[in-house]
């Protein structure tokens, strides 16, 4: 990923917040040559190696996880906010729109999990963490045991040791004070809720407030 240094984020605990925040990933590889993409909820084991690990799973019928032998790399993709950036925000003259985003790049040679316990660890932690906010939480072992094997049978399992990561938060760093408070401003004034998001993390990177 292109990264100018005004827009670098690089701090492992921030990057790690941001990839548990926006875990619907796309993940990348190589498949005959030409690259090959899945979208997937993907969780971030933190305390793993120096980086992190990624862990999550696909169908069986999806044919990206024959790959995935341990050493032929892969891109996982974490998508965040994104707004239109319009010069009428800007006090400066001669300027052009820009996109406001953030995203982070995490790169590994995935390898699948075998294990069906540790299989069954995973779906009821990725479900855990998505059920939490529900008042009455979904839990796997209401599935009874057959029928829970059998769907798991029809999945892929794997895991992402993390050997790089990149984080872009193109944010306006690289424009003076008075044109980041104005576009700040303009983007709360949209009401949008991705434009909101990209005013908050503007205003948390020292600018807009």
């Amino acid at each position: 990923m292109y990264v100018p240094r005004h827009f670098a984020e690089d701090d492992l605990p921030t990057l790690h917040g941001f990839m548990a925040q926006y875990g619907f990933a796309t993940l990348v590889t190589n498949r005959d040559g030409a690259p090959f993409a899945s979208h997937l909820p993907l969780l971030i084991d933190r305390d793993v190696g120096e980086y992190g690990a990624l862990i999550g799973h696909m169908s069986r019928a999806n044919p990206q996880w024959r790959g995935f032998g341990g050493e032929a790399q892969a891109l996982a993709i974490f998508h965040g906010p994104h707004a239109y950036i319009s010069p009428s925000w800007y006090e400066s003259q001669e300027v052009v729109p820009t996109w406001n985003y953030a995203a982070v790049h995490a790169y590994g040679a995935p390898r699948i999990i075998e294990d069906h316990a540790a299989v069954l660890a995973l779906l009821e932690r990725l479900v855990a963490e998505n059920e939490s906010a529900h008042p009455a939480p979904w839990r796997i072992d209401s599935l009874g045991d057959a029928f829970r094997d059998s769907q798991m049978r029809g999945i892929v399992a794997f895991e992402i040791p993390i050997a790089r990561l990149e984080g872009k938060y193109k944010l306006n760093q690289n424009k003076p004070e008075a044109d980041r408070r104005g576009a700040a401003k303009a983007l709360r004034e949209t009401g949008d809720d991705l434009a909101l998001k990209i005013a908050r993390m503007m205003e948390a990177q020292g600018g807009g407030a």
